[in-house]
């Protein structure tokens, strides 16, 4: 009953989703506030008695059915701007406590939320944070994460934005069409999905998911022309799906419990249907998934076969390949800038490309990667993805697309320009100090310095970089324990 109250409130479908499933579109509507009911007392199993402590999250008012719209700039005037790392910090403590609930009109949804934060501790209604108040929710963030490591991420092989209790769902794996979260010993298990098919209706693909897997047996279900849920039991636990269809494909999430695990799990469920949105319209941190078997991009940069990449992508492999090229050995790393230094041996036909001075961009940037192959159903095509450099380097996406396997994607400007290399960093909630962009260009510049610090030396000769990037991007596998 509680998981079925909690999971069961509804959102309108908007470019910044705030909720697991939209309800069908409608006339605006006063939100009323849902209370999560107390939890009911039950017999602790192992399992149980192993958890981590934990408290229900506030009150969650009901979802506005109005479209929410993308965070704008606080007034200067009234209060200095939240560093973006701190701002995600005080978003994740929103998302938990049920305030980050969307907007009406056009009102910022961060600014909404904060509203909702100072309606509960009756404060004076401003949409902006004093002092007091933000140290209050970064508190309550240093708080969640150490019960339950609670951070809220994007998913690089889906591109959904998910929040995840990591101290209960600590493992994580590839999973068919997208990441699966789960505990040791598989008693939670939370699994993100994509389905790009244009020929599949979300009416098919729900009936689809009422029958499979056969252990299943729905006790809810509810199609919209846009979204649905089911749930019911699966076997011996419950279960939940959520989908989400949108210009040609379905993202959605599914979790699945021990009945006995219930008043365990509610109150994070209810923190993740806050934060849970299939197609995010700001770019986050991403999910760091260390996977046994993991895919990203690299850069030829030297006629010798040295190739730089992603630092993070290169850490902790057994066996690293370039595709076409051949085993890697890592030569060295630069934990400042994210960069790892690879190098492939033997009989080389390679094409690098030129490391031009630092130059400044000019219209447009386009990153050129190779994505994950379940992506492109095993190829390892090159694909380009919009996005624009804000401040800090920093790189946001145009479109809330997958970026499984472009970690380490060449970034070219408008004018043919290489400008750098792509990093994607791994947000870590419990820290307080300012945080990088969490996906950011590291420049040529940085590129050329690392090279030579290590006796590299780089083609300079002038050309169109991306029709080098062509030639130069490679694939990187890492194969871990």
């Amino acid at each position: 009953m509680i998981l079925a109250l909690v999971l069961g409130a509804a959102s309108a479908p908007a470019q910044e989703s705030l909720g697991l499933i939209p309800a069908p579109t409608q006339p605006a509507a006063k939100p009323k506030p849902v209370h999560v009911a107390p939890r009911a007392k039950i017999a602790k199993s192992s399992a149980i008695a192993a958890a981590p402590k934990i408290s229900a999250p506030a009150t969650i008012p009901a979802k506005s059915t109005a479209a929410a719209v993308e965070p704008v700039k606080l007034d200067p005037s009234t209060e200095p701007a939240i560093p973006d790392g701190e701002r995600v910090k005080i978003q994740s403590a929103l998302f938990w406590s049920g305030d980050f609930t969307g907007s009406i009109g056009a009102e910022d949804p961060f600014a909404a939320a904060v509203k909702n934060y100072q309606r509960r501790a009756k404060s004076k209604i401003t949409g902006v944070l004093s002092a007091t108040e933000r140290a209050a929710l970064l508190a309550a963030a240093q708080t969640h994460e150490n019960e339950f490591g609670w951070t809220v991420v994007v998913d690089p092989a889906t591109g959904v934005r998910i929040g995840l209790p990591l101290k209960l769902v600590s493992q994580v794996r590839d999973a068919a069409r997208g990441t699966r979260w789960s505990s040791a010993h598989g008693e939670v298990q939370v699994e993100t999905f994509r389905v790009k098919n244009p020929d599949l209706t979300l009416s098919a693909f729900f009936d689809q998911q009422k029958k499979e897997p056969a252990n299943r047996t729905v006790e809810t279900s509810t199609l919209h022309d846009e979204d649905f849920v089911i749930s019911g039991m699966q076997g011996l636990k419950k279960f939940t799906v959520r989908a989400y269809a949108r210009d040609g494909e379905i993202r959605g999430v599914t979790v699945l419990f021990d009945q006995m695990m219930e008043t365990i799990v509610a109150p994070a469920m209810a923190a993740m249907t806050s934060a849970f949105a299939p197609f995010p319209g700001r770019t986050l941190p991403f999910a760091a998934t260390a996977k046994s078997v993991e895919y990203g991009t690299g850069l030829v940069v030297s006629r010798q076969g040295h190739i730089v990449t992603d630092r993070k992508l290169a850490a902790g492999c057994q066996v690293i390949v370039a595709a076409g090229l051949g085993d890697a050995d890592r030569v060295a790393e630069d934990h400042e800038n994210g960069l790892a230094l690879l190098r492939v041996y033997g009989p080389l036909k390679v094409t690098p490309i030129a490391l031009m001075p630092s130059v400044s961009p000019k219209g447009d940037v386009t990153l050129v990667g190779i994505p994950d192959p379940k992506e492109q159903n095993g190829a390892k095509k090159l694909t380009e993805i919009k996005v624009r450099l804000t401040q800090a380097s920093g790189i946001e996406l145009r479109q809330p697309v997958p970026m499984a396997g472009f970690s380490g994607a060449a970034a070219i400007d408008g004018q043919g320009q290489f400008l750098g290399i792509m990093e994607m960093r791994n947000f870590v909630l419990a820290s307080t100090e300012p945080a990088a962009p969490p996906v950011r260009l590291v420049p040529t510049e940085a590129i050329r310095a690392f090279l030579a610090a290590h006796g590299v030396t780089p083609v300079t000769q002038a050309g169109d970089a991306k029709t080098a990037a062509v030639a130069a991007v490679v694939r990187i596998i890492c194969v871990r324990k």
